[in-house]
């Protein structure tokens, strides 16, 4: 009996000694998915407004750190947790005006991409030089996200982070696929040279060839980043034009402004003569080319006799070509227009948005959505309809490409009118329905990121902010506050060249999601043979 009593006394000491090991032991297995989610938000602190764009570095090497080794299955896990810790802030300026629904719904979609690419690398992280597969196939994710669903959504493409960084002259080589490959392939190979240098610690070996791959890892970006210098260029090829970009402002924040479309007229119109006077003065220096925003004229001009009117004086005061950003009813089909407005023959050329905002400009499912909600349908009466052709107005001599404000995301969207002969590029927006959120911000890095990718100058007149002047080489010379009517004037030079970028257009990217899916075949043949082997 005294030995059984004391038995039962150190099983009851042994039980409470247990529990605290047995937390411990839960709370490790928590931390890579910490980590992975964690890693994610420090990739949003990268993005603009701030003008921390080394932060990808660390994020994608704390994503290395949480996927290698690990089984596909974690992989997905992680891979989901690093989408949603990334996605979830950078794209919640989708929800100031509709509301959380819309904004979950995009993210937790959205994020499948980034839960399948950290699969991927989790097979990949057991080849040799894993870091090249490892970024090739974040690169190869991003490229299947700005095509599907519904005709894409590249928003929180990792170069377009990198307007303030020292890998942006990579833009001008092979556009934004080279551009976030070599971050995020620097960002794995610093990862894995802290852990080949902590595996030498307790090994006593180096590594030669693995710590060489990882060296050139980093290497590699930054002195083709160095080297790639040489083709950004601020230099006029075909002399120079004076723009003027017009931010009218508009009534109040929010999706009411639509309903208040006379009076964002009213205010371009307004601003515009504000600018004549301040020309006829000597104040400013006459513009031989005018831009105004996307919705600067939600009063079609074509079908309403006095916004014709009212933008042909305009144009008249300032006495140069006005580039008009119109909602327009043509064939009973809806369009987001641009409009050529000459002083003299009124309204001569047209450009018809080609790549259109799903939920925004289109409602997808249509009928199922009306069926959860009769309030989104409603917000999307009537759904415009897609322009099928390059759009680069001729105006006083210079060639002006336009690239409505959704269509700077799309690499296509923004290269073809460079190959149809643009020596300038014009991003009209209207982002008056986000507020003061960070879209706008992020909307003008995509611009800078373009405007080095293809060296031309990049305007973007805004309806209420930011607007601004983009040199070829990123540089942000004039730019506007928010929510204020204002205009910028400036002389900018015109060129012709195209960059590598520019010529190659689509083949960076194809070579990449190539190299990705040769580094997964070869991890996918090496995991059979290990299990074929091990069953034998």
């Amino acid at each position: 009996m005294t030995v059984t009593a004391t038995s039962v006394d150190e099983s009851d000491q042994l039980k409470p000694q247990a529990a605290p090991a047995s937390r411990l032991a839960r709370l490790v297995r928590l931390v890579p998915a910490a980590v992975a989610a964690l890693s994610g938000v420090l990739l949003y602190v990268s993005f603009p407004p701030r003008t921390l764009w080394w932060l990808a570095l660390p994020a994608f090497a704390c994503f290395g750190w949480v996927l290698r080794g690990r089984s596909w299955k974690a992989g997905l896990g992680l891979g989901y947790l690093f989408g949603l810790g990334f996605l979830l802030p950078l794209l919640v300026w989708t929800g100031v005006e509709v509301g959380p629904g819309p904004w979950i719904a995009l993210v937790v979609v959205e994020a499948i991409f980034v839960a399948l690419v950290g699969a991927a690398i989790t097979a990949v992280s057991k080849l040799p030089a894993w870091p090249l597969w490892a970024a090739a196939l974040w690169i190869a994710g991003e490229a299947v996200r700005a095509r599907v669903p519904f005709h894409g959504f590249p928003w929180g493409k990792i170069a377009f982070g990198q307007a303030d960084g020292v890998f942006l002259p990579l833009a001008a080589v092979g556009g934004t696929p080279v551009l976030g490959f070599a971050v995020v392939l620097c960002g794995f190979g610093l990862y894995e040279i802290v852990r080949l240098v902590l595996e030498s610690r307790s090994t006593r070996v180096v590594r030669r060839s693995a710590a060489a791959v990882a060296l050139l890892s980093v290497a590699v970006p930054v002195v083709g980043a160095v080297a790639a210098r040489s083709l950004v260029s601020d230099k006029a090829e075909d002399g120079t034009t004076t723009v003027a970009v017009i931010q009218g402002n508009v009534p109040r924040a929010g999706l009411e402004f639509n309903a208040q479309r006379r009076a964002v007229l009213d205010y371009h119109v307004k601003e515009t003569l504000r600018l004549a006077a301040r020309v006829k003065a000597g104040k400013v220096a006459k513009p031989d080319v005018v831009l105004w925003p996307e919705n600067s004229s939600d009063v079609d001009p074509f079908a309403d006799a006095q916004a014709y009117a009212d933008i042909d004086a305009a144009a008249k005061a300032i006495g140069a070509p006005i580039s008009v950003g119109g909602v327009v009813e043509r064939g009973g089909k809806l369009y987001n227009e641009q409009i050529l407005w000459d002083p003299v023959k009124g309204p001569t050329d047209t450009y018809d948005k080609r790549q259109i905002q799903p939920f925004g400009e289109y409602l997808p499912m249509r009928s199922l959505l009306g069926a959860i909600n009769k309030n989104w349908t409603s917000m999307v009466r009537q759904d415009f309809s897609r322009g099928t052709k390059p759009g680069v107005f001729t105006m006083n001599g210079a060639k002006i490409g336009l690239v409505t404000c959704y269509e700077a995301a799309f690499d296509w969207a923004v290269r073809s009118e460079v190959t149809d002969g643009a020596q300038l590029i014009s991003v009209p927006s209207n982002n008056a329905t986000f507020d003061r959120s960070e879209m706008t911000y992020q909307q003008l890095a995509m611009s800078r990121v373009r405007a080095v990718e293809h060296s031309r100058t990049v305007t973007v007149p805004v309806t209420s902010g930011v607007s601004a002047i983009i040199m070829p080489d990123g540089k942000i010379t004039q730019k506007t506050g928010m929510f204020v009517p204002d205009s910028l004037v400036q002389k900018v030079p015109l060129r012709s060249s195209e960059t590598p970028a520019t010529k190659l257009g689509i083949l960076p990217e194809m070579a990449l999601v190539l190299v990705a899916a040769a580094g997964l075949g070869w991890a996918i043949g090496a995991g059979v043979r290990r299990r074929r082997a091990g069953s034998v």
